[in-house]
């Protein structure tokens, strides 16, 4: 289970390192074009503080745990990573962008996994 952990932990940091470095190095008006209809409404710094919480998130998930850094950072960036895709799900929600938030709640399962398992059984 603890390869398991890991394993979900790096496909999560990627998912989510790749998406926040989006938010953070584009333009609130390409991220729109692009497919991010969301983004229309968030103010820019908004998408920003969004894509900030991502790369921090995915840095917690892996760097803490891996060096013996305060390994307890890696299930509280998973619980946080819980808290935006509730987030998220809601906007897509009001938005009535059904794929998005099915999306959403893949990615907030895994999480969850992720958090349970390192606050719990399989801790550090």
């Amino acid at each position: 289970m603890n390869v398991f952990l890991w394993i979900v932990a790096a496909l999560l940091a990627l998912a989510f390192l790749g998406a926040g470095l989006m938010k953070l190095s584009q333009p609130k008006e390409k991220l729109a074009a692009s497919g991010m209809a969301w983004t229309e409404d968030f103010s820019a710094g908004a998408i920003k503080g969004i894509g900030a919480l991502e790369v921090l998130a995915a840095i917690g998930l892996i760097l803490p745990a891996a060096l013996g850094i305060v390994p307890v950072l890696t299930p509280l960036a998973a619980a946080g990573l819980v808290v935006v895709m509730i987030g998220a799900a809601v906007t897509h929600a009001r938005r009535k962008e059904y794929p998005g938030i099915a999306a959403n709640a893949v990615l907030l399962l895994l999480a969850a996994v992720v958090a349970w398992g390192r606050f719990g059984p399989y801790s550090f």
